[in-house]
């Protein structure tokens, strides 16, 4: 069966669903590192990318991000860089799978016993909160701020890019 898209779960409805210790069969995150490039060196310029509205962004479209913003920080001369997600997807997602096609109304129960099975995992974000933050040295300064931009099309929200230090040093 198809997944559902994920236009349905971008919005925050209810309460937070995150208890795993009494759910049984939460899938396992799509995304796997938080942190990325060297951790621990000395950068000058901090990038924050913001969102501008309240909504739930998939582990899945965190990856997607993730990959994004990558790829071009890596393929910038020097290679130097601290890319961090600042979210976590805390909130299991769940969907009341129907059955479709010939039979399905014997099979199906309709709103009956509704409460779903776990699909995936979100993050719940808030307008104006910090999702992702990049560090880097004052070269590349143009590199991260287009790697904010590619990962920004990769979340169901629409974002801004802020320096929160450091911009004295690019003008």
């Amino acid at each position: 069966m198809a997944r559902k898209p994920a236009r349905m779960y971008r919005r925050l409805t209810g309460q937070a669903y995150t208890r795993r210790e009494y759910m049984g069969g939460v899938p396992a995150l799509r995304i796997n590192t938080f942190d990325l490039g060297t951790t621990n060196g000395d950068f000058p310029i901090t990038i924050n990318m913001k969102v501008k509205e309240t909504c739930q962004i998939r582990h899945t479209a965190m990856e997607a991000a993730r990959i994004a913003a990558n790829r071009v920080m890596s393929r910038t001369p020097g290679n130097n860089y601290h890319l961090k997600f600042r979210i976590y997807p805390h909130h299991v997602l769940r969907e009341n799978k129907l059955a479709t096609g010939a039979g399905a109304d014997r099979v199906s129960s309709g709103m009956r016993n509704a409460f779903g099975k776990n699909i995936g995992t979100a993050a719940r974000v808030h307008a104006g909160q910090v999702v992702l933050t990049i560090r880097v040295p004052a070269a590349n300064f143009n590199s991260a701020k287009q790697a904010l931009w590619k990962a920004s099309l990769k979340l169901p929200t629409p974002c801004f890019i802020e320096v929160e230090k450091g911009a004295e040093l690019v003008k």
